[in-house]
């Protein structure tokens, strides 16, 4: 932990408002640093700088001043979407001026031990299921990050007795130095954000930031299915506990037992285990009892359990949280049944494997929407899930010829394309009266798009909530 004293008259850049910039800047101002807020979009776009002006905080919209990075500047923080090709930020670099994200102010000033959490997919549900546990547990947590308290904020008022509970994207990791969460979790890896990291190589190495400075005292917590967490592990200088769906882990280890099989449906019989230091197994609960569909979600249990008993909950506390969380918005979210047919919100499926998870999770017959943010996928992942899943196929966004050209080669019929109309609305509420005609008693309309949003909607959150409110109305 930094003294706060040591902010004390540096002059700091911020770059970037949205709710991280405002809430770090605000941090770093209260602590008597001579913070300057850049961000290159118009005033009229930046309703949040007025804030910070009233508070006498300098913000400089519209572009970025070739004077901004100078000699005098001690530190800049960067919004973690900013790539480092802006100018600002190469400036910087080259003056070897240190470039990081909230994560590393919030680290720095945090008094209560953190639990960082990260993953390709999971880890919002994850992160707000260990929430629920430890607060089961009394354990006082604070769910912060991208997602609850705005994370500066949260440190600012976090004390001893509290555990804060971080989900952490790889944006915000790569702008990591110091950072050492007590307990770190990577969930899984899949290849996504490669149009910001440049490659698979960069999008790993942020990850794994999340275990660069913890030591023997610390633990991290990782996927032993995934073949990248399994790369990572001789790496590590911490303790480490294993979570499984495919293998009993012997000790220091969460797992399903028995084992799931492919092709194998009945839960009925399997429990979720841990296996403690000594070898001993203690039962946790029933798979079937889990209060969330799929078994992607049974993944993010183990994870949530392993993380939890990581952080000193006791297993026989767990129990009830897995059985009454019900999961989170945009998520695999039921929505409505209408004339027989269920309605799900999954907008935050950003990639195919999250639209995989959704897919297998679900029994019925499923009309799929699908469509986004072309980032240079092919989607043949699909194809299988396709053929074994859906029923039709409702493509939208800037990837809908190539949804399409691959539920073709799975051999559907019923495909249909939705020309964007005099707005993103109106297009996915098209797309949503399109999927519903199509079904029949007993089928769903799930929208899981494997694409990110941003081709048409500021958010998945705006893409799910748009969803929700075009199914209301059908």
């Amino acid at each position: 932990m930094r003294h706060p004293e040591s902010y004390k008259g540096s002059q700091i850049v911020v770059l970037g408002l949205a709710r991280s910039g405002v809430g770090v800047a605000k941090t770093l101002h209260g602590l008597g640093a001579k913070v300057v807020v850049n961000d290159r979009k118009s005033r009229e776009e930046c309703p949040e700088a007025a804030e910070l002006e009233v508070l006498g905080i300098p913000v400089i919209c519209g572009g970025h001043p070739d004077d901004l990075i100078h000699e005098g500047i001690k530190l800049v923080v960067k919004n973690p979407g900013i790539p480092y090709s802006a100018p600002p930020i190469v400036q910087a670099l080259n003056m070897n001026i240190d470039v990081v994200t909230e994560v590393e102010i919030a680290y720095e000033l945090c008094e209560a031990p953190m639990i960082g959490i990260t993953g390709s997919n999971g880890k919002t549900t994850t992160t707000t299921w260990v929430g629920k546990m430890l607060e089961a547990a009394g354990m006082k947590p604070i769910v912060a990050g991208n997602i609850g308290t705005p994370l500066c904020e949260a440190a600012e008022y976090a004390t001893t007795d509290n555990w804060m509970v971080v989900e952490l994207s790889s944006f915000q990791l790569k702008g990591t130095v110091n950072y050492a969460p007590k307990v770190g979790a990577l969930l899984n890896l899949a290849e996504t954000h490669l149009d910001y990291h440049g490659g698979m190589e960069d999008y790993v190495a942020s990850k794994q930031k999340l275990f660069a400075n913890q030591t023997s005292q610390d633990i991290a917590v990782l996927n032993a299915d995934d073949e990248i967490c399994q790369t990572i592990l001789p790496q590590l200088k911490s303790k480490t506990i294993l979570f499984s769906m495919l293998q009993q882990l012997e000790q220091n280890g969460v797992y399903v037992k028995p084992a799931f099989l492919p092709q194998e449906d009945d839960d009925k019989l399997r429990h979720i285990i841990y296996a403690d230091e000594a070898g001993q197994e203690h039962e946790i609960v029933a798979i079937h009892e889990i209060g969330l569909p799929g078994r992607y979600n049974v993944e993010n249990a183990l994870a949530a359990v392993a993380i939890s008993i990581a952080a000193g909950v006791n297993p026989v506390s767990l129990r009830e949280p897995l059985m009454s969380f019900r999961g989170v918005e945009h998520r695999l979210e039921y929505v409505e049944t209408k004339h027989g047919v269920t309605f799900y919100n999954n907008s935050k499926a950003t990639n195919s494997k999250a639209t995989i998870m959704a897919l297998d999770a679900l029994k019925e017959p499923i009309i799929l929407i699908a469509g986004g943010l072309d980032r240079g996928s092919d989607y043949l992942e699909l194809l299988p899930y396709l053929q074994s899943k859906v029923k039709a196929v409702v493509a939208i966004g800037e990837t809908k010829e190539k949804i399409a050209e691959v539920a073709s080669k799975a051999g559907l019929t019923e495909i249909h394309l939705v020309d964007t109309e005099s707005s993103a609305a109106e297009t996915l509420q098209n797309a949503t009266r399109q999927a519903a005609k199509l079904a029949g008693t007993g089928d769903i309309v799930l929208l899981s798009p494997a694409c990110a949003s941003w081709d048409m909607f500021k958010s998945y959150e705006e893409r799910g909530r748009i969803f929700k409110e075009a199914v209301h109305t059908l």
